[in-house]
């Protein structure tokens, strides 16, 4: 997570000795904030299996492969000493992002990442304990492990524990999302421990019941639940299953979870700079218009808001700045990601968002998981091709849209795009034109309230203007 400077009117990762809210679940131990700096507790009771971990080169084989984020044990007072047993520096990732603000590319990556980690893990003598799509995050690039005591000791003849919860946080969205419609991985959203395997299976077309893996996996994973809740039981961690059954059972649920495709489609924004009113002059001189507002700002945070498949983001990361790229569109930030990944783009962050409706705090106490806004303020926002977007596609007044990208940057790149523009005439072409207020003057005005415009250019063969801008 990034560290911000101490300000009180700023959302930022705690300075002082504070322990992480969603970090409470697991007796093994915790992290928490200390001037800026994260760190994990590990706790007495953890203490067997932390050295099995290190002690058995798991650790060391994890790590080397990039599965999991390294760490280097310190010596610094506990956050909480009666249960402390060590402390670690754990290594930091650049930007904490969720289930359901990934694409279909990154959870099944993230899916396929935490099964290689079990059978390692069992290669080792020991196990995952859980299977949290929480517990991976995205670092240069790839998906990576950063709960470091996601262990225990593995013992012959014991079932996969965390089997229940990779398929609720796993397989069920994975399924939907390729078998009935992508948007249903929004389902991770309001579901934080995974969607349940009754409402997946009553979900899934029938002839998925046909698939071996899904229907064991799925279908009849959700009627055992069934069966064993009238009963007043639980399936989790019962019963025997050999080595060499468990590992069967991984290389299935690896080998369906491989077969699941999803590709992006025509959308009305996968294809946007295909199909848009720049011409090839106007875009050139937009770009370049971008990137010299960067060099100038020098960022080392951008988010990129409304970036479609990362044409502009790219100008961000290429200049070395860790660059978050939000979409609403499935198709588009699908396509940013698996361009990142084949360029091994590091430093881009592809991720889906809805700013009229932008990820909320949630959780226990509204805390587990951050809202976007509490994960800022970078130190640059991008909001190119987007205001009008939202101010005449959403009605979100332009004094609004001012104070929310006050909140989330310290900086902002931003176009306007008047009402002449071919865009919002299309726009307004079904629908009574209720904004009088929605103009250049007035745009000026209400970013004025919480920026200082530094730059006005004009974007050439166009009607657009492109501003840079610091918050005051």
């Amino acid at each position: 997570m990034p560290l911000y400077s101490p300000d009180p009117n700023e959302t930022m990762t705690p300075l002082r000795d504070e322990r992480v809210a969603g970090s409470f679940r697991d007796p093994s131990g915790f992290v928490f904030f200390r001037e800026g700096q994260l760190y994990r507790q590990v706790n007495s009771e953890y203490r067997e299996n932390f050295e099995l971990l290190t002690s058995s080169g798991l650790h060391e084989s994890l790590v080397g492969k990039g599965l999991v984020v390294s760490f280097e044990e310190v010596d610094i007072p506990p956050h909480d000493p009666e249960t402390a047993d060590r402390i670690l520096k754990p290594e930091e990732v650049p930007f904490v992002s969720y289930p359901y603000e990934w694409c279909f590319g990154q959870l099944k990556d993230s899916a396929l990442t935490t099964l290689a980690i079990q059978k390692l893990a069992l290669e080792h003598g020991m196990s995952l304990k859980d299977a949290s799509a929480y517990n991976i995050q995205f670092l240069k690039g790839k998906p990576v492990l950063i709960d470091n005591l996601s262990f225990d000791r593995y013992e012959e003849g014991t079932p996969w524990v965390a089997y229940n919860q990779f398929c609720r946080h796993f397989l069920a969205p994975l399924a939907l999302m390729a078998y009935c419609d992508i948007r249903l991985g929004q389902l991770l959203r309001v579901n934080i421990d995974g969607i349940p395997l009754d409402l997946t299976s009553k979900l899934l077309p029938r002839r998925t019941w046909m698939t071996f893996s899904l229907l064991t996996n799925i279908h009849l994973h959700a009627a055992s639940q069934r069966r064993a809740a009238d009963k007043g039981t639980t399936t989790g961690g019962k019963g025997v299953m050999s080595k060499r059954g468990l590992l069967g059972l991984i290389d299935s649920l690896e080998t369906r979870i491989r077969k699941l495709k999803w590709s992006p489609g025509n959308t009305v924004w996968g294809d946007y700079y295909s199909d848009t009113n720049y011409s090839r002059e106007a875009l050139d001189h937009k770009r370049q218009l971008v990137s010299e507002s960067l060099n100038v700002m020098t960022p080392i945070s951008v988010w990129d808001m409304g970036a479609n498949t990362g044409l502009f983001s790219r100008l961000a990361s290429e200049r070395g700045a860790y660059t978050v790229a939000f979409d609403m569109d499935s198709s588009a930030v699908e396509a940013n990601y698996l361009e990142c990944r084949k360029k091994g783009d590091d430093l881009l962050l592809p991720l889906m968002l809805d700013l009229s409706n932008p990820s909320p705090d949630l959780g226990w106490a509204h805390r587990e998981r951050m809202s976007l806004r509490q994960r800022g303020p970078a130190d640059l926002v991008m909001a190119l091709a987007l205001v009008h977007h939202l101010a005449i596609g959403n009605n979100v007044p332009l004094s609004d849209i001012s104070r929310f990208f006050g909140e989330i940057g310290r900086a902002l790149i931003i176009e306007f795009v008047p009402k002449e523009d071919s865009q919002i005439q299309r726009m307004l072409a079904n629908r009574e034109d209720v904004f009088p207020d929605y103009d250049r003057a007035h745009f000026e005005k209400a970013f004025s309230d919480h920026f200082h415009i530094k730059q006005t250019s004009p974007i050439r063969d166009s009607k657009r203007t492109l501003y840079l801008m610091t918050r005051l």
